[in-house]
């Protein structure tokens, strides 16, 4: 018996005498459903838990608290942070606003409504004796209590006269101010601190989206040893007047000697939407426009793809189906060269202009040649042969990957160069340039894919354009010949920027003027002034000091006849070279220049004597005068009406940016 007079008698003191500050605390972060908060006059729980303190009664106050007392010492700090909303009857106006309140009791008898807050009243509006802290938070302007405006947070010492009060709104980096409106109907997060150590409180207010700004909007340094009693209770309290709101809390946390719990604002229970009343009437007026809106976005939409099916329209036809993937969409290189964009474009000639490009969804870089064309023999057979040539595969040619036609457009597709053609490595004082070692290399690969394309192919293509410019320089500086076939197939078709005799002047045979007629020959004469170019850096027909054009196998020829062809050799390569490969390049250079077709090696043997196989022949018992191979009779006799009318190709379909030669469009070198 007695043990169980002790235990209720220690029930009993622990009900009246509060627990120590520093065990205090509490976090309402999910709502108010389960807070059994004391609460009386309009207050209420909604069913998602929010705690809302008056409603659209008018004259009426209402008090909420928690229930348990707590416990200041005179060292007593506490920290407190909620989230609410001020929801007006009317958008502009709006009734008196609600405060966060530590009292020594939970019941304000003879407390008023409206400006009062619930709190006080005319008499006792002021007295020591309250003790009571409370910060409020009021969108309606009181002259009688000194209210600063009519959007105002104040610190509120036995009264409704604010110690020290400012307009709401929050500092963002500590110095810019950002206003706020009470009455906006949105939510704000408060927080409230009092550091019972050097007896300063600090009030902080921010949009419930941000962080707690570093400044506080008020700062106040009070002792409130002597205000608060011990034990006090904590809550809020709110009244309405002639006008009207709605004053909700979302969320609370309140902790003695400590730092509140931080709100997961997210978990928040839902504000009633705005304007809710008025929903009927969204939805009779935004229906209709939301439909309108709808129909107007699927037109556009089938516009849109009208328009873009127009715009990327092909011309394909039943016979293609045959090629597979030798036919490229028109869109896919529309993208992949960015619209044909000026900053892609990497060159022009007279087939065409050439636009660097990347497959979409793939890293694939490709060169895009857009040409037009007019078959004369019919486009079936022109792209049968587009599709022959390209099955043509060999490490030093530039591979045909394929086409695509569109309107009066032929596109042609090739392998990306990244290193641009030859001559930009050899004319015009190059920025960069190649040793003796390089060189020979891509003499002996373009002579390799010569012979392949002459000899060992099932057809025999003719290249009809060999020249420097048509040489691409892979990543690795190999050498691979452009635009093989290209001038062939161009004899199906009309192109306004060539004659019948095609190719670049300085590279053409004799006899391919006289008769308009390319051969095998033909190319091994024009592979006879590319071989003279890489060797001596300089191009087939030059001006001179004096004006007159100098030719270059008639320069390499005196050298020759003089024993002194090695001082032919580039300037630019100094003495790194080996000799007896420099004069077996230029010997055979001569050899290939010979006016007599019949005189000239084919491809093979140009391989044999470059790969030493077999060993040049003597060039004094097949050029015994300079008119075996003097261009000179060339150009005097044969070039006099056609002029520089023969184009330059395009230096191919697949060369980079920078190596677009300077003579590209003036046509001859």
């Amino acid at each position: 018996m007695f043990v169980k007079i002790m235990a209720l008698a220690f029930l009993l003191v622990t009900a009246i005498v509060p627990v120590r500050g520093e065990d205090t605390s509490f976090t309402f972060n999910n709502g108010f459903l389960s807070a059994n908060l004391t609460m009386d006059g309009l207050c209420s729980i909604t069913s998602n838990g929010l705690l809302q303190l008056t409603n659209e009664t008018r004259l009426q106050k209402c008090h909420a608290f928690y229930p348990n007392p707590i416990g200041f010492s005179n060292t007593s700090s506490f920290s407190t942070t909620f989230v609410f909303a001020i929801r007006p009857q009317y958008p502009t106006l709006s009734g008196h606003g609600l405060a966060l309140v530590v009292s020594p009791a939970k019941a304000f008898p003879g407390a008023l409504g409206s400006q009062y807050l619930g709190l006080f009243n005319g008499t006792n509006n002021g007295n020591p004796k309250n003790h009571v802290l409370a910060v409020e938070f009021d969108p309606v302007q009181n002259n009688e209590l000194g209210d600063i405006n009519d959007n105002h947070v104040g610190i509120d010492i036995n009264g409704l006269n604010s110690t020290k009060s400012a307009p709401v709104g929050y500092y963002v980096n500590g110095l810019e101010f950002h206003n706020l409106s009470l009455i906006s109907g949105l939510p704000m997060q408060v927080w409230v601190d009092y550091d019972g150590a050097n007896k300063q409180i600090n009030v902080t207010l921010a949009p419930i989206n941000l962080n707690k700004p570093q400044t506080p909007l008020l700062m106040l340094s009070q002792d409130l040893s002597h205000i608060l009693k011990n034990p006090s209770y904590v809550g809020f309290s709110s009244s309405t007047g002639s006008l009207v709101a709605s004053h909700y809390v979302l969320g609370w946390s309140f902790k003695v000697n400590g730092e509140a719990q931080n709100l997961v604002t997210s978990e928040l229970p839902k504000l009633p939407r705005l304007g809710g009343k008025k929903q009927s009437m969204i939805l009779l007026i935004g229906l209709p426009l939301f439909f309108l809106c709808l129909i107007i976005l699927a037109s556009l939409s089938i516009v849109y793809y009208i328009n873009k099916r127009r715009k990327f329209s092909e011309i394909v036809e039943k016979w293609e189906e045959d090629y597979g993937g030798h036919r490229f969409k028109y869109k896919d290189l529309y993208l992949a060269t960015k619209e044909f964009g000026e900053t892609e474009l990497l060159g022009s000639g007279g087939f065409g202009k050439v636009y660097k490009g990347t497959m979409p969804g793939s890293t694939m870089e490709v060169a895009v040649k857009k040409v037009s064309h007019e078959s004369r023999q019919g486009m079936k057979e022109f792209i049968a042969e587009i599709v022959s040539i390209g099955r043509v595969r060999h490490r030093n040619l530039v591979s045909l990957l394929g086409y695509c036609r569109r309107k009066g457009e032929l596109l042609l597709v090739y392998d990306f160069m990244p290193n641009g053609s030859l001559d930009k490595y050899l004319f015009n004082q190059p920025k960069e340039t190649l040793n003796w070692m390089q060189r020979f290399t891509i003499i002996k690969g373009i002579a390799s894919g010569l012979c392949y394309l002459h000899e060992e192919w099932e057809q025999v293509v003719v290249h009809r354009d060999i020249k420097a410019s048509n040489v691409l320089l892979d990543s690795e500086h190999n050498g691979r010949l452009g635009d093989f076939g290209l001038a062939r197939l161009y004899d199906h078709g009309s192109d306004p920027a060539t004659t019948h005799v095609v190719g670049t002047f300085g590279y053409l045979a004799p006899e391919n003027t006289r008769t308009g007629k390319a051969t095998t020959k033909t190319d091994v004469f024009a592979f006879g002034a590319f071989l003279l170019e890489v060797a001596c850096g300089r191009r087939p027909i030059e001006q001179g000091s004096d004006g007159e054009s100098v030719i270059l196998v008639d320069w390499v020829h005196g050298l020759w006849k003089r024993g002194e062809i090695i001082e032919a050799i580039d300037q630019n390569l100094g003495r790194d070279y080996r000799a007896e490969e420099v004069e077996l390049v230029l010997k055979l250079g001569l050899l290939c220049s010979n006016s007599q077709p019949l005189s000239r090696p084919s491809m093979r043997q140009v391989m044999q004597y470059l790969n030493r196989d077999v060993p040049l022949p003597d060039l004094s018992l097949i050029i015994s005068t300079p008119s075996c191979f003097e261009f000179k009779f060339g150009i005097h006799k044969d070039f006099d009406d056609i002029g520089m009318s023969f184009p330059s190709s395009s230096t191919g379909g697949c060369f980079s940016r920078s190596s677009m030669p300077e003579s590209v469009l003036s046509g001859g070198r």
